[in-house]
């Protein structure tokens, strides 16, 4: 099957193999029939309230069955999803609905109403067949590349960028005879959270291609969960951040048994843990993911072995997923040879439409270039590598103050404009402090105050911690006489570190 609509992906498995398990959450065991029929029913009713066409609809919804259907449904409709996380900071939930003005938002929590209008999906699954009164509900059926999801990241200014993602950026991931290429038998568990790229890995790479999606009930994944998972589920396929990965590594190692695959990534990989879990389960196939959320969970899949551990860069990023291209380009635009370091830029079919109601800055990131000659359409990812005789790809570092933390993109300029906001603060810094692996563990933030009326290091945490998700929310906070600075006159973050050694 080519590159197609999410749900018609989805549909065709419940003609085809209607009584297959899809869906596992706690108690309820949902097939491709009965979730399918559940969408259909709900996306006449969320059809009813607006959803359509053009429209993209806020979910606000736990990690459950029913989520999993109300997104199904939206795009049934014809319109895309926004997953947003409920462990979001109220002003930031705010903040994305006037982004989306979207006609209707899809939730279970009294709140909302009366401040937008709200749908409210049904308490129970699964739902019977649609009365003799409702008719048949016919599914959006347009191009690949409409739009599917909104994910939303940090931003520079302060506000969260929305990538709009089409239907293809997903489809194309799990093509037959690529790294993800799943299938029936393929039980994965659903532990990322909803507004997070790697959501799609988990839930539509299972439901498009027959697999079944086990949902974690856990709001953060702990190896007892895995474990469990694993054991009562007979879960087969995970993903893991690179941070969770050492976690689970050096905290349990035995929680793995049982699967086939793993997937991990985010950030960089660290070597000798990636070389104790091939050693202790060499059964297991491991792989290092690596993409931007501008194209959508991964635009490249290492298939990682042991001699990985010691090149001299760590474990590659690997090749390209079915879709997708990666180039090596120069300062000038051109293709670089191989081994020559260059910016990573990605065209083809998972690259996202627009940043949502940012056309300039959709045009600075998107460009339209010609590395091989013909014009092609490019993501500039910031991000620098090279690709070496034998076509593999390799990651260097960034060009910009762009970080990973846990697996999380991080702006430290949102984090700095935030801060800068609040009462009393007339200067800060967002420092990134580094871990024994070559990656960031923590976020440090830097402040100084010309008056009384500024927080304490504490109290402005907190009030940080209701204007950002909790990954973005810096994990120490330091009031200082001043930012040093370099000989250039620039922020010396290496000597605000020394702070926190003292």
């Amino acid at each position: 099957m080519g590159v197609e609509l999410i749900h018609r992906a989805v549909a065709h498995r419940a003609r085809t193999a209607p009584g297959d398990l899809a869906v596992v959450d706690g108690d309820l065991r949902l097939d491709y029939a009965a979730l399918d029929a559940a969408a259909d029913d709900w996306a006449r009713q969320l059809a009813s309230s607006g959803a359509g066409e053009g429209t993209l609809i806020p979910v606000l919804l736990p990690r459950s069955a029913r989520l999993y259907v109300a997104l199904l449904a939206v795009l049934k409709c014809g319109a895309g999803y926004a997953a947003l996380d409920p462990r979001w900071p109220r002003e930031r939930i705010d903040g994305v609905l006037a982004q989306l003005a979207a006609p209707v938002l899809v939730t279970d929590q009294e709140e909302w109403s009366g401040q937008h209008p709200v749908w409210r999906p049904p308490a129970d699954l699964p739902v019977l067949q649609p009365g003799p009164d409702e008719g048949a509900f016919s599914p959006y059926d347009g191009p690949a590349d409409a739009p599917a999801a909104v994910f939303f990241t940090s931003g520079t200014s302060g506000t969260p960028k929305g990538v709009v993602s089409p239907h293809a950026a997903t489809t194309r991931l799990f093509a037959p005879g690529g790294p993800l290429a799943f299938g029936p038998g393929t039980v994965m568990l659903q532990a990322a959270p909803a507004a997070w790229d790697a959501f799609s890995l988990e839930l539509w790479g299972t439901l498009t291609t027959g697999g079944t999606c086990v949902t974690a009930r856990e709001d953060y994944l702990l190896p007892d969960t895995l474990r469990r998972a694993i054991d009562t589920c007979g879960v087969n396929t995970a993903w893991l951040t690179a941070s969770l990965f050492n976690l689970f590594t050096e905290i349990d190692p035995d929680c793995f048994k049982g699967l086939d695959r793993l997937y991990t990534g985010g950030e960089k990989l660290s070597g000798g843990h990636v070389r104790d879990f091939l050693a202790q389960h060499p059964g297991i196939r491991l792989f290092n993911g690596y993409g931007p959320v501008e194209s959508c969970v991964f635009a490249t899949v290492h298939p990682i072995e042991e001699r990985d551990c010691d090149r001299p860069y760590g474990v590659p990023v690997g090749r390209e997923v079915p879709g997708t291209v990666v180039h090596v380009l120069d300062e000038d635009g051109g293709a670089c040879p191989p081994g020559a370091v260059g910016e990573l830029c990605v065209s083809g079919a998972g690259l996202a439409r627009e940043y949502l109601g940012d056309p300039a800055l959709t045009a600075a990131r998107f460009p339209h270039g010609r590395p091989e000659g013909a014009p092609l359409r490019l993501y500039r990812t910031g991000d620098r590598g090279f690709r070496d005789p034998d076509g593999v790809l390799h990651f260097t570092g960034r060009t910009d103050r762009q970080i990973k933390i846990r697996g999380y993109r991080i702006e430290p300029e949102e984090i700095e404009t935030h801060a800068a906001r609040l009462p009393g603060v007339t200067h800060c810094v967002a420092v990134p402090v580094p871990g024994e692996l070559g990656t960031y563990d923590r976020l440090a933030l830097f402040y100084t105050s010309s008056d009384d009326t500024a927080e304490p290091p504490a109290a402005l945490r907190r009030s940080l911690g209701r204007l950002l998700p909790a990954h973005a929310v810096p994990d120490v906070v330091h009031c200082v006489d001043r930012l040093p600075v370099t000989d250039n006159g620039k922020v010396d973050r290496t000597e605000l570190l020394t702070l926190l050694a003292g």
